[in-house]
């Protein structure tokens, strides 16, 4: 990409063209110990551009021993960072969110250029790492365990204590956001860190791990990229590392499950896939239900990337008609573009494998008798690139591939049913269960769904909207364990009891 004659939407790239220089001839490596280095064996792999499958750099192809040395780097990282007390890690996490709140636009722009979301997103990503790491300094002095008085003479009590060297395995569609605030609980808590960034959009992680080194003692954050499966695994069979949190595709979450039980007893917490249902009754606000089908879907985002879309619009039949028809107009005002544009509201798909597979779902939709209400296709105005439209899938039925797997991308699938019951079996007959929502007037038929649907989290008149504080999570096969919460920090513990009786009397 340093020619703008040889690549694809010269305009829109010309203002960045001294930052895609520099990007290109920087090293960008593994953070061992707060230093970048090589990874131990040598290689690299390189990324891509969505918007022009240009390669913008050469990134440290990270292994097994890479991991070892992680470990190692993390253990004495711990020993210093474990003594500090709950205020002396609130501080640094406060420290190194003004770090990132400083970078954000620069952080914003290495995630549109390798993950493909717009940059106007990927800023705010940042940001919302920084609330999320302010938010856990917040509550430094909750972390804390418990007296029991009743259990007899003397004083009983527990203590809640770090782990020691945990693992973070962070997907591609939020790259700084969950590189950076997943960070948080694990950090409070007093751990060190092996941060697995996504081998897809790792820019962004890299450039947080400089930031790192400016604030945290050496080795309480390690990053270990990797193109391929080698370093999750081995974060995951380590016998060192017996926490391990991963958020991305059930399979994958499975396969970590499979790996750390064979080599010890680990926690591992699980945030996997969605094909969430947004159930709206025939009492509803149209317009507010319309304009909430849309913007859960992420469309503006991630392009659908996320695992809380709601990517199941379940309509009541007397009114599906007129949603349906908003939701095709708001849709079709979305502006897909070229990601580092400032005007773009929805960019790239992030590979060219995750864009044929997004392409092969909308093209079964047709084959089992969907009908493409909009999009379905790439934008004419986008002629190079992983670009796919906004889709909107009517007349499916809930037996349909497009209304059972999770296509994680720009795809919504619009279903009708007539009654609460109908309702609430469509929406429960998915394997998944991270979010679901519902919308109508009627207070009691809300909290009536709100216990019936089997998702971790449910919005009434509301749609993908997180809030501070708030335990986020999926049942079945969606996940296992809360984020975004003083619950997580407290996962990221263990309670130790300890005992001391009363001698004499």
């Amino acid at each position: 990409m340093s020619s703008t004659a040889t690549t694809p939407y010269a305009d829109e790239y010309a203002p960045h063209r001294a930052t895609l220089e520099a990007i290109r001839s920087r090293d960008w490596g593994l953070l061992i110990g707060n230093e970048l280095r090589p990874a131990a064996s040598g290689a690299t792999f390189t990324t891509f551009d969505p918007a022009t499958e240009l390669p913008p750099a050469e990134v440290a192809d990270g292994g097994e021993a890479d991991v070892e040395a992680a470990v190692r780097s993390g253990r004495r990282g711990f020993e210093s960072w474990r003594r500090y007390s709950p205020q002396g890690r609130a501080s640094a996490l406060r420290e190194l969110a003004a770090h990132i709140r400083a970078n954000a636009g620069e952080l914003g722009l290495l995630d549109a250029l390798d993950g493909g979301s717009s940059v106007t997103a990927m800023r705010k990503d940042a940001l919302w790492a920084a609330d999320h790491l302010e938010m856990f300094a917040d509550w430094a002095l909750m972390i804390k365990g418990e007296t029991f008085p009743g259990a007899g003479t003397g004083l009983h009590y527990s203590r809640p204590e770090p782990y020691g060297v945990v693992g973070r395995i962070i997907p591609f569609n939020h790259p700084i956001f969950f590189g950076a605030g997943k960070l948080g609980a694990p950090l409070m808590a007093g751990n060190a860190v092996i941060l697995k960034p996504p081998p897809q959009a790792p820019l962004s992680a890299i450039r947080l791990g400089e930031l790192i080194a400016e604030v945290l003692p050496p080795g309480v954050v390690n990053i270990v990229n990797g193109a391929g499966p080698a370093p999750g695994v081995a974060i995951a069979a380590h016998p060192e590392i017996e926490r391990i949190a991963f958020i991305g595709s059930e399979r994958t979450g499975r396969d970590i499950q499979r790996v750390a039980a064979g080599v010890g007893v680990k926690h591992v917490s699980l945030e996997l896939g969605g094909k969430n249902a947004m159930v709206v009754l025939e009492d509803a606000d149209i317009e507010a239900a319309a304009q909430g089908a849309v913007f859960g879907m992420n469309f503006t985002a991630t392009q659908g990337e996320s695992c809380g879309s709601n990517s199941r619009l379940l309509l009541h039949r007397s009114i599906a008609d007129r949603v349906l028809a908003r939701v095709v107009e708001l849709v079709e005002q979305i502006e897909v573009g070229v990601p580092v544009s400032e005007s773009t509201q929805m960019g790239a798909l992030v590979s060219r494998e995750h864009f044929e597979r997004v392409s092969r779902y909308i093209a079964i939709g047709r084959e089992e008798g969907a009908v493409v209400a909009t999009g379905g296709g790439r934008p004419a105005h986008l002629p190079e690139g992983l670009f796919i439209a906004p889709t909107v899938f009517s007349g499916v039925t809930p037996a349909m591939t497009i209304a059972q797997e999770e296509i994680f991308g720009p795809v919504l699938s619009v279903l009708t049913f007539d009654t609460d019951d109908e309702a609430v079996e469509i929406a429960n007959g998915v394997r998944y269960g991270l979010t679901a929502g519902v919308w109508t007037q009627d207070v009691d038929r809300a909290h009536r769904f709100a216990e019936d649907l089997r998702a971790g989290y449910v919005w009434i008149n509301d749609s993908s909207r997180h809030f501070p504080g708030l335990p986020f999570g999926g049942v079945k096969a969606s996940g296992l364990g809360k984020e975004e919460s003083l619950e997580e920090i407290l996962s990221f513990t263990q309670a130790k009891t300890v005992s001391i009786p009363r001698r004499g009397r």
